[in-house]
């Protein structure tokens, strides 16, 4: 992190500049860890008043932390507070809008069609992976309110005599979805949610 300090710069004691390079440290760590930050620090002493302000890119967007105080280290420390504050925004912010939401990973998750020249092409991202047979695999949603009511254990297994592979069924037990998958040995599997 390069600091770069203007103004009336005598007044800021090594001490000063330690804590000041310090807590800049503190909050860089807030930020992307990459490349160099470059910070400008302005002193003006205006009427025994010490303004102090703080600019810093981040994000593509300039922080600026603006303080006045009689006293310079109040000053600088409440530049730094009001700069800490938007740096914990903008990043919050940053976060919210690029990581993968929820609506961003529902929409990798969609296919594109196919085009009907070729049948065996693969379409989407899912199936850019896939070869062979199951190239084009279908989604079969389970509606299981759909006039059903809800079921035993017992009755389940009953609705499987049909040679259906699985049921997915209301527990009226447990009052849970259930679902019951038929193994390749003729046993069962139950998952309770």
């Amino acid at each position: 992190m390069k600091l770069i300090y203007s103004g009336k710069t005598k007044e800021f004691t090594p001490e000063l500049e330690e804590k000041v390079t310090a807590k800049l440290s503190k909050l860089g760590k807030f930020v992307e860890q990459r490349g160099e930050r470059e910070i400008h620090l302005t002193h003006q002493l205006e009427r025994h008043l010490h303004k102090v302000e703080i600019v810093m890119n981040i994000y593509d967007h300039g922080v600026v932390g603006e303080g006045a105080d009689a006293d310079l280290p109040t000053a600088v420390n409440h530049a730094l507070e009001k700069m800490e504050k938007q740096i914990l925004k903008l990043r919050a912010r940053w976060r919210d809008t690029h990581r993968d939401a929820k609506n961003v990973r529902s929409a990798k998750e969609t296919w594109e069609e196919a085009s009907p020249k070729d049948e065996n092409a693969p379409t989407g991202r899912l199936k850019a992976n896939l070869n062979g047979p199951a190239a084009n695999p279908k989604i079969f949603r389970v509606n299981y309110e759909e006039g059903r009511k809800p079921m035993t254990l017992e009755e389940a297994v009953l609705e499987m005599r049909d040679g259906a592979d699985y049921v997915v069924y209301r527990d009226s037990d447990r009052n849970c979805l259930s679902v019951l998958l038929r193994r390749h040995d003729g046993n069962f599997d139950l998952i309770e949610s």
